[in-house]
């Protein structure tokens, strides 16, 4: 883990209309799918709490976070920095169809996803409620309400999750009790991480097989088969 500055170089707004943020920063503050940073505006050090930043595109010089992003950030604002926090995605390397669902409000977590499964050769499919941000041509867009009967097409599932809908994501994904899915799959669980790892408050604990986990260090990004849902 690093701490570092970084400085907000452009901003933009969302397919929803929510700012996100290219943030320019060392090689060594670069998430990855799923990974995420914690940064506050220095001329804002009275901030009750940093922002948790996750890439809405894979890194380069720097990385586009996702929103939600502070109002108060502009361009020239300079970050500190911390990270690079919590586990990504990693289950995707020799899926040959990868599936990617959003149950949030955008799909911005996961589709760095989509720059992987090109460099892998892979088909996309994205699961997700409009409105949307602009995708290759070759990613094929459904709604949400669709991935039930096309579960079974991906050899790869990733998901970007709020924590309270974990106990009802069975019937959303339209599987009966105790039967198993159809393929690997890995889940964000987006859900407030206020301490992001600093003092194990508890506030983002996920309730998974070998008991409660704390999505800020044991997340993100967890193995579907290891939660309880």
């Amino acid at each position: 883990m690093h701490n570092g500055q970084g400085r907000i170089h452009q901003i933009r707004l969302d397919a929803q209309g929510q700012t996100e943020a290219w943030i320019d920063c060392p090689d060594g503050l670069l998430p990855e799918a799923g990974q995420y940073l914690v940064g506050y505006a220095l001329e804002d050090q009275e901030a009750p709490l940093a922002t948790c930043l996750f890439p809405a595109e894979l890194p380069g010089s720097g990385f586009w976070a996702a929103a939600p992003i502070p109002l108060t950030w502009l361009p020239g604002t300079v970050l500190a920095l911390r990270g690079v926090l919590g586990h990504g995605f990693s289950g995707y390397s020799g899926a040959r169809r990868i599936s990617l669902a959003s149950f949030t409000d955008s799909p911005a977590r996961v589709l760095p996803l989509v720059a992987h499964a090109s460099q892998l050769g892979a088909a996309v499919t994205l699961f997700a409620n409009p409105p949307l941000p602009s995708l290759p041509a070759w990613v094929e867009i459904y709604p949400l309400s669709s991935l039930p009967e096309l579960l079974y097409w991906a050899d790869y599932l990733a998901l970007d999750l709020p924590l309270e809908s974990l106990p009802t994501l069975r019937q959303a994904l339209g599987l009966l009790p105790e039967q198993l899915l159809p393929c690997p799959a890995q889940a964000l669980i987006y859900t407030p991480m206020p301490c992001a790892g600093l003092a194990e408050c508890g506030a983002c604990a996920v309730p998974t097989r070998r008991g409660w986990k704390l999505a800020c260090e044991d997340g993100p990004v967890f193995d579907l088969s290891n939660l309880e849902w």
